[in-house]
């Protein structure tokens, strides 16, 4: 059975109070902004590895964004954030690929919380694009009986 003290959410948690600085309270930020923006967004921990204590991902759909902290900077990566809309020009990093997209947040920043929320949303709209059509008839069905 699952102990709920090593869910991930509780792992992120623990990441953040560990971080102790300006990371870890703008990742809680970031945490909370999402949330916000969809409160049925998933929360997980992935690529752990005895290097690297994971990366928080929040997911509805599939992958919306994860929130990685580096010494320098707190990343939020967006899975297909070259497929989104950014009015606000949040974007400022990974802006070279095809498919990603990242927000790179530094110590005194201020998020602006209505875009990034809006981004969110629309990430989870995209990832849910398509995911509620009726199944395709199959090859047998598609063919008429005269």
């Amino acid at each position: 059975m699952n102990n709920p003290g090593n869910s991930a959410s509780a792992l992120i948690d623990k990441r953040i109070k560990e971080l102790g600085d300006w990371r870890g309270m703008m990742l809680a930020k970031a945490r909370e902004i999402i949330h916000a923006a969809d409160p049925e967004i998933v929360e997980e921990l992935k690529w752990v590895k005895a290097t690297s204590p994971g990366t928080p991902v929040f997911s509805h759909g599939g992958i919306v964004c994860t929130g990685e902290t580096y010494k320098n900077v707190v990343k939020m990566t967006f899975a297909k954030g070259a497929e989104l809309q950014d009015p606000a020009r949040l974007f400022n990093s990974s802006l070279e690929g095809n498919v990603r997209r990242a927000i790179d947040i530094h110590e005194g920043d201020k998020i602006n919380e209505a875009a990034l929320k809006d981004l969110i949303r629309a990430a989870v709209a995209l990832n849910l694009k398509g995911k509620t059509k009726p199944p395709r008839p199959s090859s047998k069905q598609a063919i008429s009986k005269e």
